[in-house]
């Protein structure tokens, strides 16, 4: 042990890292795990090659892992998790065993009590595993009210379209960005907000921040993602300037700029539960940092086009989808990756419902269903924001059945429906969490309510609520209790339509569940 301490000491400095190296996934290290992964593996396997999916790491990196500790497993992880979690809630019930000894209480009683809190325990220890891997969903969407539908309220005021919107953990604050790189915070209740200072360059290059490069002059402040913690500790935004900013939700003050995209931060997610944060770029990547320690963390590679969203539940899985009409989900721990690829024109969003189906917006105005079980969606909703040029009634024909298996629903004849304008593009899809409530918008004047029955593998439509405007990000309430909407005048990613009668801003829609 002596001789390893005085390795380390010789070879670097503490334990942090920096934003050029990756020293979780050595070579070695890698194919390791893989021999392993190729035999305890199960599911299916995609048709594309796994070269490539991280990036290597080279000789000086591989001499300074040799002086790393041996990392710890995802099996020890989750027992020590458990431990602590069992060691807390015992430490409390010793507490009041202890108290009530005092009080002179009875001890067969304490004993009764004892075995009512373990089984309690255990219990919430179960529920927890089962709603983290997909087993347990509420099921809201066959109680939302439909005579009470209501409109959407504008919260927030933006004087340039809103980009993306975020809810802290306990559904008490709102976090938006707008194309003018304005970054509010604001009360759910009552609305008000307060703006995030951008601070100055200097303090910005103290931060990781990197000077412009090429042309440019100056930097962009224009925010395209942001995301908010599993604690509601960090904000995560990024934008045009290549960069990810980190700041304090505490004080709304920035602490660390992330360097290493080579392209605009096109979208952003933290795992649940966790501070590590994914963020897509146009680069055609997906880098891994930790919020908590403020380091790098690795890369993911695999996309032929920009990442334009991503997603992320508890598991160490990512699904982002991407320019190159390909989602791609990154199974993180086992390093590899399935590849999906859709016959619609282009995706535009997409999100998980649970850990083995999710969800994406095309650019054609439908709504496709996929399974990690299938390469090609499980049911499709055709012209689900389409641009109705008649006043047309929408009935499924033929059982709404096409030759390749799947599901549609509605007309689709070209006189009917008019789904090539930018208007048609489901820019935004959203599940609320463990439910089968899903929402869907985009720029056609309504923000759709589903139900996903993953039973029947189907979505059903709900209702529809008006709303002007490109929505170009959508969140749930945890709860169950509200939408949020981030509304602009233009689509998030450009300027391919205008609707000048719509107001930028953050709109808010109650939801009442029976």
């Amino acid at each position: 042990m002596g001789s390893k301490n005085l390795k380390k000491k010789g070879g670097r400095k503490g334990k942090s890292f920096s934003s050029n190296r990756d020293p979780f996934f050595g070579d070695e290290s890698r194919k390791r795990r893989k021999v392993e992964d190729r035999v305890v593996d199960g599911e299916i396997e995609s048709d594309e090659e796994e070269d490539g999916f991280f990036g290597g790491a080279s000789d000086g990196e591989e001499e300074a892992q040799g002086a790393v500790m041996e990392e710890e497993t995802e099996a020890e992880a989750r027992k020590r998790i458990a431990e602590d979690y069992l060691k807390k809630y015992r430490d409390i019930a010793r507490k009041d065993k202890e108290e009530r000894a005092e009080d002179g209480e009875d001890s067969d009683d304490d004993d009764e009590r004892d075995g009512q809190k373990n089984s309690l325990i255990a219990q919430k220890l179960i529920l927890e595993q089962q709603e983290d891997s997909g087993r347990v969903r509420r099921s809201l969407a066959s109680r939302v009210k439909q005579g009470t539908r209501g409109e959407f309220r504008l919260l927030v005021k933006h004087r340039q379209p809103v980009t993306a919107v975020a809810l802290s953990e306990d559904d008490m604050k709102g976090f938006s960005a707008s194309k003018d790189g304005t970054i509010m915070h604001w009360d759910v209740n009552s609305g008000k907000s307060e703006k995030y200072q951008w601070p100055s360059d200097e303090v910005m290059r103290s931060h990781g921040m990197k000077e412009p490069q090429g042309r440019a002059r100056n930097r962009s402040k224009h925010v395209l993602a942001l995301a908010v913690s599993s604690d509601s500790r960090y904000l995560a935004t990024g934008g045009l300037d290549r960069h990810v900013h980190l700041w304090d939700t505490r004080t709304r003050e920035h602490v660390q700029a992330f360097q290493g995209h080579k392209g605009p931060v096109s979208c952003l997610t933290f795992r649940q539960g966790t501070s590590e944060l994914f963020s897509g770029s146009f680069d055609r990547s997906v880098k891994i940092w930790n919020a908590e320690d403020r380091t790098y963390m690795n890369t993911l590679f695999g996309h032929q086009g920009e990442v334009l969203t991503i997603d992320c539940l508890r598991k160490e899985r990512v699904i982002t989808a991407g320019r190159d009409r390909s989602m791609q989900l990154f199974k993180v721990h086992e390093e590899s990756r399935l590849i999906f690829r859709t016959s619609a024109p282009s995706l535009e969003s997409c999100c998980f419902v649970n850990n083995e189906e999710f969800l994406s917006g095309t650019g054609d105005g439908s709504i496709e269903l996929w399974s990690v079980m299938r390469k090609k969606p499980v049911y499709i909703v055709r012209n689900a924001h389409a641009l109705l040029t008649k006043d047309v009634v929408s009935e499924p024909k033929d059982n709404g059945r096409i030759p390749n298996g799947n599901l549609e629903n509605g007309h689709h004849k070209p006189e009917n429906h008019h789904s090539s304008s930018a208007l048609s593009w489901v820019g935004a899809v959203t599940v609320c969490r463990n439910s089968d409530l899903v929402a869907s918008g985009a720029g056609n004047g309504c923000v759709r309510f589903w139900a996903v029955e993953s039973d029947r593998k189907d979505i059903q439509p709900l209702s529809d609520v008006p709303l002007v405007g490109f929505v170009n990000s959508l969140a749930f309430s945890k709860s169950a209790q509200f939408l949020v909407a981030g509304v602009g005048q233009e689509p998030r990613l450009g300027k391919w339509g205008r609707i000048r009668e719509a107001r930028n801003g953050i709109f808010v829609h109650p939801l009442k569940i029976s």
